[in-house]
C-alpha cells in the first residue's frame, strides 16, 4: 500500500489533548453496511449480541519517560524505557552490595551525542549506565542501577513520567497516571496505551456482562513504534517495529471454541488484533495457539484475518501502519467515509479521543505478499 492513500486532513482543534471527565462518555461511530452511525460507547451492551468474546490487552504501562543529565556535563538526557532485558551486573562504579540494576533497551535524546559508558543521574534514587550503541530499531542498551535501598522498578515508578504521546502536545499531569491506564491493565510493560480500552468503565463492563457478553485478555507491550510515521513511499519498505505479546493456552482454548460455535470475537484494539493474529497457526483453518514471544507483524490491505470478526478502536495518525491495519480490516472506502463523518460530526481523535467499531471486511484485496503476509508470520 502506497502510504499517501493513508493520508486525510485533520483539524488541530479536534485533537483529545485531554480525556472526559468519564471513561465511558466517549462517542462511537459504528461503521454498518449502511454508512457510518452514530452511537456512544455505553450502547456496546445494545450493539453486541449475547455470547459475544470481547477480547482485550491487559498490559500497563509504565513511567517509561525518565528525564535526567549527564553526571559528566550535566547535559540534559531524556530516556524512554522500551524493554526489560534481565537482571543486570552493575559497573563498578555504581556496584554496591545490595543495590540492584536492571538492564533496559531504551531511546534516548540528548543536546549532544552519548557516549557508550556514559552515566545518566535520573534522581536520587535512579542512574543509568550507557552500555553500547543503538541496535536497527534505534534502542540503546542501558543498566539501571537503583540507590538508597529502592528496587529498580521502585525507583522507575517515583522518577518516571507517563509517556504521553507526542501529538498531544503537553506534559504528563498527576491525573495522566490513572486516565493513560486501562481498567484491564495488569502486566507492567507498555510504553502507550491500548487506547481503545480507555473507553472502558466499571458500569460499562458491568453492563457488557449483564448483556451476556464475556470478556478475555491478552497482552501485548505496546511500543514506541507505534507512534513512529511511515518514513518510505510503500509500506512493504517499512521496518516494523517490534513488540511482545502472550496468549494463554485458556485464552487460545475460548477463542477458539467461540470460532467453532460461530460466535462473535470482537478486539478492542488493534494491538488485539496484531496479537492474535500473530498467534494464528495453521496454513487453511486457522488456530489460535497459545504463545509468548516477539511479532513484527504489519498488516495492510490484502491481509486475510483469521481469528477476529469485529474491532473496537480509535482514531489513528494519517499515514500510519495502525491506520493501514484498520483498512485492512474494514475496507478502504468504508473507513476512509466514516472518517470523513467522524470529522464534519466534530469526534474527538486520537489516544483520549472517540472511538470506532468496525466488522471485519467480508471480501478482503486480493493478497499480496509482504510483512504482512500470513505465509511469512514472525
Amino acid at each position: 500500500m502506497r502510504v499517501e492513500e493513508l493520508q486525510y486532513e485533520l483539524p488541530s482543534e479536534l485533537i483529545a489533548r485531554f480525556p472526559l471527565e468519564r471513561r465511558d462518555e466517549s462517542r462511537l461511530l459504528v461503521i454498518g453496511a449502511d454508512g457510518p452511525e452514530h452511537h456512544g460507547v455505553r450502547d456496546l451492551p445494545d450493539l453486541l449480541p449475547a455470547g459475544t468474546l470481547l477480547v482485550v490487552n491487559d498490559t500497563q504501562v509504565i513511567p517509561a519517560r525518565l528525564l535526567g543529565h549527564k553526571a559528566s556535563t550535566g547535559g540534559k538526557v531524556e530516556l524512554l524505557l522500551v524493554r526489560r532485558v534481565d537482571a543486570a551486573v552493575l559497573p563498578a562504579e555504581a556496584a554496591e552490595p545490595g543495590r540492584d540494576g536492571e538492564r533496559w533497551l531504551a531511546m534516548t535524546r540528548s543536546s549532544r551525542p552519548l557516549r557508550d559508558g556514559a552515566t545518566v543521574l535520573v534522581d536520587d534514587d535512579l542512574a543509568a549506565f550507557v552500555a553500547g550503541p543503538a541496535d536497527a530499531e534505534g534502542l540503546r542498551p542501558v543498566v539501571l542501577y537503583a540507590r538508597r535501598g529502592k528496587t529498580v522498578p521502585e525507583a522507575i515508578e517515583g522518577a518516571g513520567h507517563v509517556p504521553l504521546p507526542p501529538y498531544l502536545g503537553r506534559e504528563d499531569e498527576p491525573a495522566d497516571r490513572d486516565r493513560y491506564q486501562t481498567l484491564f491493565a495488569r502486566v507492567p510493560g507498555a510504553v502507550a496505551a491500548p487506547t481503545a480500552g480507555l473507553h472502558f468503565s466499571d458500569g460499562l463492563i458491568a453492563a457488557l456482562r449483564a448483556a451476556g457478553v464475556t470478556l478475555a485478555t491478552i497482552t501485548l507491550h505496546v511500543g514506541p513504534g507505534t507512534f513512529r510515521p511511515v518514513a518510505t513511499d510503500d509500506l512493504d519498505d517499512h521496518p516494523m517495529h517490534t513488540e511482545w505479546f502472550e496468549v494463554s493456552a485458556r485464552v487460545a482454548d475460548q477463542i477458539n471454541a467461540r470460532r467453532r460455535a460461530g460466535t462473535p470475537v470482537i478486539a478492542v484494539g488493534t494491538t488485539v488484533v496484531r496479537c492474535l493474529e500473530a498467534a494464528a497457526t495453521g496454513p487453511r483453518d486457522r488456530r489460535l495457539e497459545a504463545q509468548r514471544g516477539e511479532t513484527r507483524l504489519l498488516i495492510q490491505p490484502g491481509y486475510r484475518f483469521h481469528i477476529v470478526d469485529g474491532l473496537i478502536t480509535n482514531f489513528h495518525l494519517p499515514g500510519s501502519t495502525l491506520l493501514a491495519l484498520v483498512y485492512a480490516f474494514a475496507g478502504p472506502e468504508p473507513v476512509a467515509r466514516g472518517y470523513r463523518e467522524a470529522i464534519a460530526a466534530r469526534y474527538r481523535f486520537y489516544s483520549y479521543g472517540d472511538a470506532m467499531f468496525l466488522p471485519r471486511c467480508a471480501a478482503p484485496a486480493q493478497h499480496s505478499p509482504g510483512q504482512g503476509d500470513p505465509g511469512d508470520r514472525p
